[in-house]
């Protein structure tokens, strides 16, 4: 009994020695893994930002494209609808 009472600490604290070094060495990794997740996110950013450029003169253009489309839809509607008026007129007329 009293082999175990002295072998006993020494076996704890050997186990609590090797649970330290582990935490040490999984800290290392996730600092490693850290870092590197932040340079990914940065360089993801910065494509995010070359991309915006893109997309603003893309919206920029777009909007250009719906003003004319706009346009052009409200000069034919017109049209049509003066063709219309001029029909209904003359329908009137015959009547």
């Amino acid at each position: 009994m009293e082999a175990l009472a002295q072998t006993l600490p020494i076996v704890i604290y050997f186990l609590l020695i090797i649970l330290l070094i582990i935490a040490i060495v999984i800290g290392i990794k996730l600092i490693v893994t850290m870092n590197k997740i932040d340079r990914v996110i940065e360089d993801v950013n910065e494509k995010l930002d070359s991309l915006n450029e893109v997309f603003d003169i893309v919206n920029c253009v777009t909007e250009k494209v719906s003003a004319i489309n706009e346009t052009i839809v409200g000069l034919i509607t017109t049209a049509i609808s003066k063709i219309f008026k001029k029909f209904n007129k003359e329908s009137e007329i015959d009547e």
